[in-house]
């Protein structure tokens, strides 16, 4: 394509979503290979697809990121955003949805419309953008075009409306028929692409005709002026049905259905010519915002207007270092310009504006308004950021960044490579906002959270490869505390004797509970003289010191209060140690008086699940100790709230998808402390084994 400019009208942005292995990748290829971007057709077996580089990529066979690519076709650049099948990494599908005008939805022909395929339906309602459904795999065994388009009409609505007809299907699909311009096409058997326009096959005469029918029917319903003409004449000329079929497509009223075989390039050029003619120009329509305020403001995009653009992906190449890649929504982004960082405050300063094909970067002039593309080295920007000038006063609202919902505490195999851990992780965190990572204040490990186990293991995997870094995964520590349940008094006597000084200290005591969340307070009571004021703090710091370290499983103590009553103190042999140590002694001897037991963090989970499911979700709730709060039904799914024992839901990830089919999702933060069960405090204690031995010192 060389770097030869295309104006914002002729650019064509199209995220290619769906379930996973439904053929994404493959497709973009065939587009790439027909419109001569390549002069290969790439494989994703093979491992030399465009969009699948990543090396775990390629040996996983599946796409693990969004990745851009673009095709000249028609007097038009087509940029293809491919994005990952995979619930986990349903984060970067949306933000490829997020930055271009339209989906492609790819549905198999054998299997249907899947659990993927309706979460990407949610996201594109949710971010109003248009589809086009693609039924790949129409030469596989089984495939089926008319049960595979009954089952997308039950699940997406009538509005979901075939544009064409399959020409045989399995071995023998070979074409299709053009229903809008009424003509038939056949394509090559040979991965050519190769495409000749015949004559309707006349077995499918009547079923083409009456399927036309009743597109532009769907066609005409959809606008007052057509409707009318459709009932005085009983029909709409091309012209009125393509330009009917283009506006409906673009309000989400009309979703239609395209047939193919990406692996046979078979049926791709009409998908193409689609795209061109029915996915809006990307200067065609206004972008709701938030001004600096966070209020929401509408932006019509400018040709030559303030630039305002939106990072979507952060790439780390061992070569041209962080890559970031770009969608421009108003005015340009030039080569060798400086750009303002809205959110972080921060002047970018830019090299060369890229295209990119795959992982290739193609050198260009600018970006114009409504294209996408990349940016080498930029020092402070992250994925979400808005990029603008010094006077843009608008920030594109960035997609929603999920917490975790599995985590693993990580360990370096060779000592001396935590620091190495936490740099490499920080990079790979750079690259994928939803991983998560950071070091447990409390237990210390440094923790990775991600969408799932395949999605940590793929991080564990780069940092073996990408960063020499070996590592292995634990089941996190959970941050269990420890409290007491009622008030003592006691009396506390630290005294030792050795050659020249000795060590005494005496220090009376109450300590008592606190309401849950009370943490710690220190009161001292003494009047008089009995312990001297520079002595009492040293008390406080011994049982601050002591408190770290529970007796039951060596967890932190919280919600209680001390308070000092009296002591004694040695004109010679009391000093801040010996206090400090006579607190630590005072509250260890207390905390065993004082019902200490064991609590843990709370979780507050929301999960959503098919109805069908409900039953299993909640029956596994009540065996994970949780206590539902309340249900609310939707669209054929049921959003339950519990809260749940932190330590129970470890593992839930998994348990989820395997009770829903991949269908179920959830997300929970943290809630509050609780007391734990005896029963279970029992294991806890026995498997912390805390040391009896008293600190002497």
């Amino acid at each position: 394509m060389g770097s030869k400019l295309f104006p914002s009208d002729k650019i064509r942005n199209v995220a290619v979503v769906g379930h996973s292995s439904t053929g994404k990748t493959t497709l973009i290829s065939a587009m790439l290979f027909d419109t001569k971007a390549v002069n290969r057709l790439g494989k994703v077996d093979k491992g030399n697809a465009v969009t699948d580089y990543d090396d775990e990529a390629i040996e996983r066979k599946i796409t693990i990121g969004a990745a851009l690519a673009h095709a000249a076709h028609r007097d038009c650049k087509v940029n293809l955003i491919d994005t990952p099948g995979y619930s986990i990494f349903t984060t970067d599908a949306v933000q490829g949805l997020k930055v271009a005008e339209s989906a492609a939805m790819l549905v198999s022909a054998v299997a249907g419309p899947e659990v993927q395929t309706e979460k990407m339906w949610k996201a594109c309602a949710g971010l109003g953008r248009p589809i086009l459904f693609v039924v790949n795999f129409m030469d596989r065994e089984r495939a089926s075009a008319s049960r595979t388009l009954q089952q997308m009409q039950k699940r997406f609505g009538r509005e979901v409306v075939p544009v064409q007809l399959a020409i045989g299907e399995e071995h023998s699909f070979s074409g299709v028929v053009d229903l809008v311009r009424w003509t038939a096409w056949r394509f090559a058997a040979d991965e050519s692409g190769a495409a000749e326009k015949i004559a309707i096959p006349e077995d499918l005469k009547a079923e083409a005709e009456n399927a036309r029918g009743a597109l532009i029917e769907m066609v005409a319903e959809q606008d007052e002026a057509l409707l009318e003409k459709f009932f005085s004449e009983g029909s709409l000329s091309d012209d009125e049905l393509i330009a009917g079929l283009t506006k409906a497509v673009a309000a989400r009223r009309i979703f239609p259905v395209y047939y193919c075989a990406s692996g046979r390039n078979q049926g791709v050029q009409p998908i193409l010519d689609a795209i061109v003619d029915l996915v809006p120009n990307p200067v065609s329509s206004s972008y709701p915002f938030k001004n600096i305020a966070g209020e929401d403001v509408t932006v019509a995009p400018a040709v030559e207007g303030t630039p305002i653009a939106y990072v979507f992906k952060t790439l780390s190449d061992p070569y041209a270092g962080r890559i970031t890649l770009v969608r421009v929504y108003s005015g340009n982004l030039a080569s060798d310009a400086t750009y303002f960082n809205r959110k972080r405050d921060f002047a970018e300063r830019f090299g060369p504006v890229n295209w990119m094909q795959g992982k290739d970067l193609i050198p260009v002039e600018k970006l114009v308004a409504g294209d996408i593309g990349a940016v080498a080295k930029l020092k402070e920007t992250r994925t979400g950021d808005t990029l603008t000038s010094k006077d843009g006063a608008v920030i594109v609202p960035p997609v929603p960044i999920p917490e975790g919902a599995i985590t693993f505490a990580i360990t370096p195999k060779s000592k001396g490579d935590e620091d190495k851990i936490a740099s490499s992780l920080a990079k790979l965190q750079d690259e994928d906002p939803t991983l998560h990572v950071g070091r447990d204040p409390q237990t210390k490990e440094q923790i990775v959270a991600g969408a799932g186990q395949l999605h940590v293991e793929i991080a564990v995997a780069r940092l073996r490869k990408r960063y020499k870094v070996e590592v292995t995964l634990h089941p996190p520590k959970v941050p269990y505390r420890e409290t007491i349940t009622k008030a003592v008094e006691l009396t506390s006597r630290h005294k030792k004797q050795t050659g020249g000084h000795g060590q005494f200290a005496e220090a009376k005591i109450r300590i008592e509970p606190l309401p849950r969340g009370g943490g710690y307070e220190y009161v001292d009571k003494i009047f008089g003289g009995a312990i001297s004021h520079n002595y009492r703090p040293s008390v406080d710091k011994g049982i601050q010191s002591a408190s770290a370290a529970g007796p039951l499983s060596g967890n932190p103590v919280v919600d209680f209060r001390i308070t000092l009553l009296d002591g004694k103190e040695h004109d010679v042999d009391s000093s801040d140690m010996a206090f400090q140590i006579c607190g630590r002694k005072a509250f260890r001897e207390g905390v065993k008086q004082a019902g200490p037991t064991i609590l843990e963090p709370v979780m507050q989970v929301e999960i959503s699940t098919p109805d069908e499911n409900l039953g299993d979700i909640m029956g596994d709730l009540n065996s994970r100790r949780g206590r539902v709060q309340g249900m609310e039904p939707g669209d054929g799914q049921t959003a339950v709230k519990a809260q749940v024992p932190l330590a129970e839901m470890l593992t839930y990830s998994q348990t989820l998808r395997s009770i829903t089919g991949g269908r179920g999702d959830f997300h929970m933060e943290f809630s509050h402390y609780d007391e734990m069960p005896k029963q279970v405090q029992e294991k806890i204690i026995a498997a912390a084994g805390v040391s009896e031995e008293e600190e002497d010192e």
